[in-house]
């Protein structure tokens, strides 16, 4: 997620320049071939160009719509995840206690150490959670990440950098993270850890039914976001939508030339040249419309435009820890080149 007011001017021209020296090399064919054959056999109409032009602009308007909902989805399931994290560990610390447990008292300590197990456990689910999430898909832009670091060369997405299992020693146990080894979906397992602890607890009477039913009902919700957030990164945005507006922008960029060559004949032999480099900035103007979606699409992909799931996990570990009243607090994660992750 970039941070600043802005993208400066030149990070964008550079990050979609291609499309400009596209309309210049299109614009350029389109003015020999009006030297070699001439004017008089040499005319491209502006209506069909018009239609074409104006069909494009509708077809990338309900693109960029439907990625930016791609996006904004997302974004509120994370909201919804530190909501319930916050709520989750307020529901262990104020829940777990000797009172439903006069005969099976157990020590202040003992009762801290079980409600940091859960909490850290949920940490645990986390980490596992934006891992699987940044895990490339191959219609990401993955095969565009050292491109990303011409941009923004200080940037590192965390979990291509540091491994999940020296992430995850901190918040499970040797066991747990034995357990986890081999599993497809950790996520899944950490919460099933998560349930059958809870089931524990009841047996022990440190939790009474309803306690036990409202703490089950949170691993039901972290359940249900994982959900949300699995259908966003494993269902790829629909192909042919993803295709169709880049063929006829190169479509459109071939045919406009033609026309603007004839009109600006109009205005004298030696202004045909002109076509050429207004082709290239109607053709960049597209084809950045068109790149803007493209980029929204894949929220969790690890790029510029992400939900910054690295950040949210930060905030949510935060906020537990303190209210657990741990001294190892970590800092805030701060924005690199403008950019959280």
């Amino acid at each position: 997620m970039y941070t600043e007011r802005r993208y400066g001017y030149w990070t964008t021209i550079n990050w979609s320049r291609k499309g400009f020296f596209f309309g210049l090399a299109t614009g350029a064919i389109a003015l020999v071939c009006y030297l070699i054959i001439g004017s008089k056999c040499f005319f491209v109409p502006w209506q069909p160009v018009l239609l074409v032009g104006t069909a494009l602009a509708f077809y990338l308007g309900f693109k960029n719509n439907a990625s930016y909902d791609r996006l904004w989805e997302a974004r509120k399931i994370w909201g919804a995840i530190i909501n319930n994290s916050r709520s989750f560990a307020a529901a262990v610390t104020g829940f777990v206690s000797n009172l439903h447990a006069p005969a099976n008292r157990v020590g202040e300590k003992e009762l801290h150490a079980i409600k940091r197990r859960l909490i850290f456990r949920h940490l645990a689910w986390l980490t596992c959670l934006r891992y699987q999430l940044r895990t490339p898909r191959k219609w990401e832009h993955t095969e565009e990440s050292e491109r990303f670091n011409i941009y923004f060369p200080n940037l590192k997405t965390p979990e291509k950098h540091v491994s999940i299992e020296e992430v995850l020693r901190e918040f499970l146990s040797p066991e747990e993270m034995s357990a986890l080894e081999g599993k497809t979906n950790k996520a899944t397992q950490v919460l099933g850890f998560q349930a059958m602890d809870l089931q524990y607890l009841r047996e022990r009477g440190l939790i009474d039914d309803f306690r036990h039913m409202e703490l089950q009902k949170f691993v039901s919700m972290m359940y249900d976001e994982q959900g949300k957030s699995e259908r966003i990164k494993n269902f790829p945005f629909p192909r042919q939508y993803a295709t169709i507006p880049l063929l006829l922008i190169k479509f459109m960029s071939v045919l406009l030339p033609f026309a603007l060559v004839a009109e600006f004949e109009k205005a004298g032999p030696f202004y045909v040249w002109m076509a050429v480099p207004f082709n290239g900035i109607v053709t960049w103007v597209f084809i950045l419309m068109e790149m803007i979606g493209d980029y929204s699409e894949n929220p969790f992909e690890g790029t510029y435009n992400d939900v910054p799931i690295s950040n949210i996990s930060r905030t949510i570990e935060i906020d537990l820890k303190e209210m657990l009243g741990e001294k190892d607090i970590p800092a805030p994660t701060q924005p690199v080149d403008g950019m959280l992750m």
